[in-house]
């Protein structure tokens, strides 16, 4: 009656948490001492390699179970671990992995990688055995001995269809025949967990529960993370081009308040690599900063716009048409209620410091930022969605925080369903002249169920019809997927940001909360056209991916972006004055180039430079109300230094991101002439975010020389 009560006393202990490390550690020790006892052994029957698939099993179990061996509980203890380490090979090597595919491939050193042959297309990627060395050497051994059968499974597995869709139908079926074997030792008999990443304190306690089999990626899939760690994805948009106003007098835009871009360019610079060109989007790097632009003294006009006319400082023949908009800041004590979704990536990939537990604390920050009768509820997916958390007020704050914390990853990534899953949470928990918001946390692709761009973008744009708007939050590196957090964010009534540290989550999520979380308007648009009678050339800096017909602007159903609480949104503009040397379109032989249309050539229009136009619709709002205003000479000021303080230095932030994605406008322009003209302007830097660019710059002229 002892032995079972300690035993029962220990089967409800809950393990600690292993690191990767622990585990190879683990493994080793293990192997080393069941190669051992099994060196000199004969061979089995059927059997060549030696290991003897049952009898070691019930060599070591039956001792261990038999009352009279099991004197005390200490003895128990030190006894029945080993035993369940043993077991744990004897299945690895039966077939059931034990050890995560992605942990596997994140185990090898590039300097092991490096020594392998090229695998063939469809092939895996397998480590050849190595002369003991040390732990480490050993660990990395070990993991390649307990890869090599799994693989040749999987590599079978994938051989039959070789024009399947699904990357992980291998995956699937190695999932099903591991569970099959865990079932016939006994060991598949639980339930499983109400919801994907939650992991409940009863099932840590089982033995069993140790071992079961984690998704394996089909072979090709491992052969691509091991071989291209760096798989993320840009959209691919070529810079503006120069217009001609008297061919195009006319520049139509979305407007963008997303800063995704500008955190991804310091990761890659704090890193000490040069960031991807396509990750580069000017307007998001502009937009970063928070501006003192002049706002509306009151919400029945939500905007308000101040325009700038200066010199270029990287070419004495143009000009910058600076166009700031500020949004009416609601006042915090006057904020509606909000209905928030969390959407939260779990598969095995967001297994990394700067992935899950960086989510976990972002979301944490944004809690205790919520009134107490807010709502929050959670939806994870990893292969398949669970709702971890219904509608739940923030009074109940520590219950949200409980879930939160026991969310863990593990299986691929299937984010359709958890999408549908989220929108009918916030449908069910919609409130009615209040905030409804999915915000979905994630590392990369959807590679499980309807995963294109266009199939995602679709269910976005079905679902936005509900007066639900999207927030999508990007973790981590290796596989973040920008071009779809964009697609999902620009038609979606959303906006897109990346956390790379808790102090960004911070920006985001609890200093601009207001703006982030909180629409003061939506579909908003912009129009400039330029008078071709001062005006002869045009070049929008950045905003590629949210061009929009001329005829966009008036059409309601068009989808645009949407600003929130105090929100600052600039546009530059390149302009080339009528008889500079720097026009590059020859006049046209034919047509009205000289011709000035009637209402350009109105003596009330004479003097105008452009005349700016933004569209707007009020939340819950189907009709847009309509903003102009006209910009001329007494917009203009002579010299740079004569121009706004936030207005320099965010043409010195337009002038770095240019540089960074490799626009010739800039060419001449140096590193040192952009820290020059960001510092100079710096002024008031509560945060330190321009502290911080300055910092990117000098380390980009670094990088550069390289």
């Amino acid at each position: 009656m002892t032995v079972d009560k300690e035993l029962e006393k220990l089967s409800r202990l809950t393990p600690p948490a292993a690191t990767p490390e622990a585990r190879a550690r683990a493994l080793t020790a293990a192997m080393q001492a069941f190669d051992t006892a099994e060196n000199n052994a004969p061979a089995a029957q059927g059997n060549a390699k030696g290991w003897r698939q049952s009898s070691i099993i019930n060599w070591i179990w039956s001792p261990a179970m038999n009352k009279k061996f099991l004197a005390g509980s200490a003895l128990a203890t030190l006894l029945v671990i080993p035993a369940a380490g043993y077991l744990a090979i004897e299945l690895t090597r039966n077939g059931l992995p034990i050890v995560d595919q992605t942990e596997i491939a994140g185990n090898l050193s590039k300097s092991e990688a490096s020594k392998q042959p090229a695998a063939a297309a469809g092939q895996p990627v397998t480590v050849a055995p190595q002369a003991p060395a040390g732990n480490d050497s050993l660990a990395e051994q070990s993991v390649a001995d307990t890869q090599a059968p799994q693989d040749k499974e999987a590599s079978a597995l994938a051989k039959p269809d070789a024009s399947q869709t699904s990357k992980f139908d291998a995956n699937a079926a190695l999932t099903n025949k591991a569970e099959g074997s865990a079932a016939a030792l006994g060991a598949a008999k639980r339930s499983a967990p109400a919801a994907s990443g939650i992991v409940p304190q009863q099932q840590l306690a089982e033995p069993m529960a140790a071992i079961a089999p984690s998704p394996v990626p089909p072979a090709d899939a491992r052969v691509q993370m091991q071989l291209d760690p760096n798989r993320e994805r840009f959209a691919n948009a070529a810079a503006n081009p120069i217009k001609s106003v008297a061919t195009d007098p006319v520049s139509t835009f979305s407007a963008d308040v997303d800063s995704a871009s500008y955190a991804f360019v310091r990761r890659s610079l704090t890193g000490g690599a040069m960031p991807d060109p396509q990750s580069v989007r000017v307007e998001e790097m502009i937009n970063y900063f928070p501006y003192d632009w002049p706002g509306p003294d009151n919400a029945d006009q939500p905007f308000k716009a101040t325009v700038t006319v200066m010199p270029t400082p990287w070419n004495r023949d143009t000009e910058l048409m600076h166009v700031a908009i500020k949004g009416y800041d609601i006042a915090p004590a006057t904020t509606p209620h909000a209905n928030l979704v969390f959407l939260i990536d779990v598969s095995g990939s967001m297994d990394e410091p700067d992935k899950l537990p960086l989510l976990k604390s972002a979301f944490r920050l944004l809690v205790n930022r919520l009134k107490a009768d807010d709502t929050v509820s959670i939806v994870t997916y990893a292969g398949n969605a669970g709702t971890v958390l219904t509608p739940t007020r923030v009074v109940e704050k520590s219950k949200i925080l409980s879930a939160i914390d026991r969310l863990e990853p593990g299986g691929s990534t299937g984010g359709a369903e958890g999408i549908e899953a989220a929108y009918d949470l916030a449908k069910q928990g919609f409130v009615k002249d209040g905030v409804n918001r999915v915000m979905l946390a994630t590392d990369g692709d959807f590679n499980v169920g309807p995963s294109s761009d266009e199939d995602l973008k679709r269910i976005i744009e079905e679902r936005r019809k509900d007066g639900i708007f999207l927030t999508v939050l990007g973790f981590g590196r290796g596989n973040l997927n920008d071009s779809l957090m964009q697609t999902l964010a620009q038609n979606g009534n959303g906006s897109a940001a990346y956390i790379d540290t808790l102090a960004e989550a911070q920006k985001t999520l609890v200093e601009e909360a207001g703006s982030t979380l909180f629409p003061i308007a939506s579909d908003v648009k912009f129009q400039v056209e330029f008078n071709p009678e001062r005006i002869a050339e045009y070049r929008l800096i950045g905003y590629e991916t949210r061009a929009l017909n001329r005829e966009d602007f008036n059409n309601d159903r068009v989808d645009a972006g949407d600003i929130g609480s105090g929100h600052s949104v600039t546009a530059i503009y390149e302009i080339t004055p009528k008889g500079s040397p720097a026009v590059m379109n020859d006049d046209l032989r034919y047509g009205a180039a000289d011709k000035v249309p009637a209402e350009a050539s109105d003596s009330a229009h004479h003097g105008e430079l452009a005349f700016v136009k933004m569209r707007y619709k009020r939340p819950g709002e189907d009709k847009s109300a309509l903003i102009t205003t006209p910009v001329n000479d007494g917009n203009a000021v002579a010299t740079v230094d004569a121009a706004p303080q936030d207005v320099r230095f965010s043409v010195a932030v337009a002038a770095f991101g240019q540089k960074l994605g490799h626009v010739a406008a800039v060419d001449t322009y140096s590193y040192q002439a952009i820290a020059d003209l960001a510092a100079a302007s710096r002024g008031t830097d509560t945060f330190g975010y321009r502290s911080d660019f300055l910092g990117l710059v000098r380390l980009a002229d670094g990088l550069s020389q390289r």
